[in-house]
């Protein structure tokens, strides 16, 4: 066996073995942007990344819920 197909065949498998262990952890729904986080600073209305989101924290501080 030559070093460019063991290569090929060790490639594949740590593919397979990262496509696996990404489906076995993926959410079911996917979030949009960081909303736990998001939900945990809009509350005293931090700034979680650099740009912000202000609309987003606004209206999560005064929400009801």
């Amino acid at each position: 066996m030559n070093f460019q197909k063991a290569n090929n065949i060790t490639g594949w498998l740590a593919f397979g073995v990262a496509l696996i262990t990404y489906w076995l952890t993926m959410e079911e729904t996917a979030s949009y942007w960081d909303c736990g986080e998001f939900i945990a600073v809009s509350y005293k209305l931090q700034v979680p990344h650099p740009p912000g989101a202000p609309l987003f924290l606004l209206m999560g501080r005064f929400s009801p819920f």
